[in-house]
């Protein structure tokens, strides 16, 4: 493995060279029997939520205090030190009111 002498990222074979993905530099392959092995990554597809966040997040029964709808999204975070519990979120989806469980 080959790293960069400018900026210390790995060097990537290309054709003849090495190259550096991060800022360019090239460099020729050593002619010392340096083994190079390469590999590549199948590309995945990656579902991005932009405009409707909630439409990824599971939902649950849930009385909204503001519309009175029974059906919430819920989601959890750690809000305090990691020896306390999370804290659990809901989303009413119907007018979008966003409450707290408190224990």
């Amino acid at each position: 493995m080959h790293f960069c002498p400018k900026c210390r990222s790995i060097m990537i074979p290309s054709g003849s060279v090495l190259r550096c993905r991060k800022c360019g530099f090239e460099q020729e392959k050593p002619q010392d029997g340096t083994m190079v092995f390469t590999s590549r990554m199948q590309a995945r597809d990656i579902t991005v939520l932009e405009e409707q966040e909630e439409a990824g997040l599971p939902t649950t029964k849930a009385h909204c205090p503001e519309c009175g709808n029974d059906t919430a999204y819920w989601w959890l975070r750690q809000l305090r030190s990691a020896d306390e519990s999370e804290t659990r979120f809901f989303r009413c989806t119907k007018c979008g009111y966003t409450w707290r469980e408190y224990d």
